[in-house]
């Protein structure tokens, strides 16, 4: 979901910066980064170790608080072409999952604004066994829908997402943002999702180490 359905690491960098800086710590970008596509316990344990004096379930919250608020008031800045993308994979009638590391009211109210039936199922934060970079929420989502993960096309943003989707067994596309993606065994990367459609998936699914190359 975030930075690869919309545009919300900037915003969680910014609930950041002034959490650590509140508690006599200084954060920078460079440090932001770390957390992008962390488990949000892992993130806050990272901001514990940089003199966050709070319980991870308190940063956890307040931090998606903080971002949520800041969507309230801004609207939600959706990444090009994702959500023509998803409409075109919904209107195929092609099952769909969201799986996020954010927690699960933030991720249904985002499914939320995009459509009610947006996507079949969605595995947040708190639902997963264990977080990216493991599997287990791409093989929890795959269980959901009902499907082999490799039927299945996984579309991340960070190398911890990455390399979720790539142990799961999915075809795994990057779409990068804030952080590199080179190493994390994605099949293909796409500077953007804006003029993709349904047929380009299917494509990079048939073709899969082909289209790495590309």
């Amino acid at each position: 979901m975030d930075g690869t359905l919309v545009d919300t690491e900037p915003l969680w960098m910014a609930a950041e910066t002034p959490l650590v800086e509140s508690h006599g710590g200084t954060w920078t970008h460079e440090d932001a980064l770390r957390l992008v596509g962390l488990g949000l316990h892992d993130a806050a344990r990272v901001l514990q170790d940089a003199g966050v004096q709070m319980t991870a379930d308190a940063i956890v919250n307040h931090l998606t608080a903080e971002v949520m608020a800041s969507l309230a008031r801004d609207g939600v800045p959706f990444r090009p072409g994702a959500r023509e993308l998803l409409a075109d994979l919904r209107a195929r009638g092609v099952k769909t999952a969201l799986v996020t590391m954010s927690l699960r009211r933030m991720a249904l109210s985002i499914a939320e604004l995009i459509g009610p039936d947006a996507f079949d199922t969605v595995i947040a934060g708190d639902d997963a066994t264990r977080p990216k970079p493991y599997p287990d929420p791409y093989l929890q989502a795959c269980a959901a829908l009902g499907v082999d993960p490799a039927d299945c096309v996984a579309i991340e943003d960070s190398p911890n997402g990455l390399r979720a989707a790539v142990a799961s067994g999915a075809t795994s596309l990057g779409v990068p943002m804030q952080v590199s993606l080179v190493g994390t065994g994605a099949h293909a990367v796409w500077p953007t999702l804006d003029g993709r459609t349904a047929d380009d998936l299917a494509e990079l699914h048939a073709n899969p180490r082909k289209a790495r190359h590309v």
